[in-house]
């Protein structure tokens, strides 16, 4: 099993950012903080409630996600973990990431007690080295703060660094975009994760755009951003493992393998989304709301039912986005049906246009078909719901398929409308 946990504060919301948070202040303590005591109060009643249904479990990995996770003093890390352990079993080699601001990393003392406290991964928030580009993004940190959090955690002896960048931002140029991931391998990470940035709405960014006091990049110079940009990080030794993901061998982050995979999770936290046994809840997202469901016992226990169908549709998304691809076997083995067969038009079109592989009995996405994985996956989705809903689906295997819980994942699938069998037109990648 798999745990997350959404510590909801940050000192400033980002521009662009649309995920649940609590911006503190720049000059609030977060060690003194009454919110913040408030909800690692919560947390520890929400986990001992779990630990009763679910205790002693095997836990994988444990992914502190945010918000600014490393806002929490490490004291607290370390309480909230040695209470993990109490309830379930964590070993040696169970992967403890933490998320990071770089400017949150100051101070001499504070990664060697993250790491005392048992984190052993830091997701590093960089996301851009260009000053200009920070302060469009409304980023609380410079480049400056960057370099030195991964040379104060390397210092530590954190053995396993990941640095989160975002190409695609207004004004950014292809040439910035190469520069950055440059500058961002000469500081030799484990993992980079690179995510295209999406305007969300109601963020500051989406209403500077339709305004046009920022633009962004033309579709073209986006996509030779992604395209040359994996080629480089490929070239310097990371494997281009998932769409916005690159590691350098045996540095895959394996909590979200783990999602990838289908393993169950446990969300602990505001508006954090647990999927355990084929059954799925979200926490609320209000603290309050999520504070007073914790004290009446009530987290969980009306569940949604994940349906055999949205099983399947969760399998084609999630295997898709991973350089293994979908196993053409799971999908019959959940259907009874033949992939290939009920998708022939499409997959032979994606195949002439160079967008999919197949190959020992995977079907992947390649990377131009990577660029355009949202349009090729709702186009699959379409056919498989109108296939299934039609001829029916065979008993679907006991353990369900489940999004990812991370930044720039995809929504679950839960009471999602059947769609059309119509097939929408790919937009073929140019470079």
């Amino acid at each position: 099993m798999l745990v997350y946990i959404h510590v909801p504060f940050c000192r400033t919301r980002c521009n662009y950012c649309a995920f649940h948070s609590v911006p503190l202040g720049r000059g609030v303590d977060a060690a003194s903080s009454p919110q913040v005591r408030d909800y690692v109060d919560t947390l520890l009643m929400e986990l001992a409630l779990h630990a009763d249904t679910l205790g002693g479990s095997n836990i994988q990995s444990v992914f502190f996600g945010g918000g600014t996770p490393s806002l929490l003093p490490p004291r607290i890390v370390g309480v909230i973990l040695d209470r993990l352990a109490r309830h379930f079993r964590l070993g040696d080699k169970t992967e403890i990431t933490l998320e990071a601001n770089p400017e949150s990393l100051r101070g001499r003392n504070v990664v060697p007690d993250l790491l005392a406290a048992g984190v052993n991964r830091l997701s590093i928030g960089i996301q851009s080295l260009d000053e200009a580009m920070l302060r469009t993004l409304g980023r609380p940190h410079k480049a400056q703060d960057s370099l030195q959090a991964v040379f104060a955690a390397r210092e530590a002896g954190c053995a396993n660094i990941s640095m989160d960048l975002m190409w695609g931002l207004p004004g950014q140029s292809v040439r910035q975009w190469l520069q950055t991931l440059k500058d961002a391998v000469r500081m030799s990470p484990d993992h980079i994760s690179t995510y295209g940035l999406t305007l969300e709405p109601g963020t500051q960014m989406e209403l500077e755009c339709e305004e046009g006091r920022l633009a962004l990049p033309p579709e073209r110079d986006q996509n030779i951003m992604f395209m040359e940009g994996a080629a480089y990080l490929e070239a310097q030794g990371y494997l281009h493992y998932e769409i916005s993901n690159f590691a350098r061998m045996g540095f895959q982050c394996r909590h979200n393998l783990g999602y990838w995979d289908g393993l169950d999770y446990l969300g602990l936290g505001p508006s954090a989304t647990s999927t355990i046994a084929g059954r799925r809840w979200t926490n609320p997202a209000s603290q309050r709301a999520w504070d007073n469901m914790v004290r009446a016992g009530a987290l969980g226990k009306s569940p949604e039912v994940l349906t055999p169908t949205v099983r399947v549709l969760e399998l084609i998304m999630l295997r898709l986005r991973t350089a293994n691809g979908l196993r053409l076997r799971t999908y019959r083995e959940l259907t009874g049906r033949d992939f290939l067969r009920d998708n022939q038009r499409l997959v032979q079109a994606l195949h002439e246009n160079g967008l999919i592989r197949i190959r020992n009995g995977y079907l992947r996405l390649t990377r131009s078909g990577m660029l355009v994985s949202n349009a090729i996956i709702a186009n699959l989705f379409e056919r498989t719901e109108a296939v299934l809903s039609r001829e029916g689906v065979a008993a679907a295997d006991a353990r369900a398929v489940q999004p990812p819980q991370e930044e720039g994942a995809a929504l679950p699938l839960a009471g999602k409308k059947a769609a059309s069998p119509e097939i929408r037109p790919v937009v073929w990648p140019t470079a």
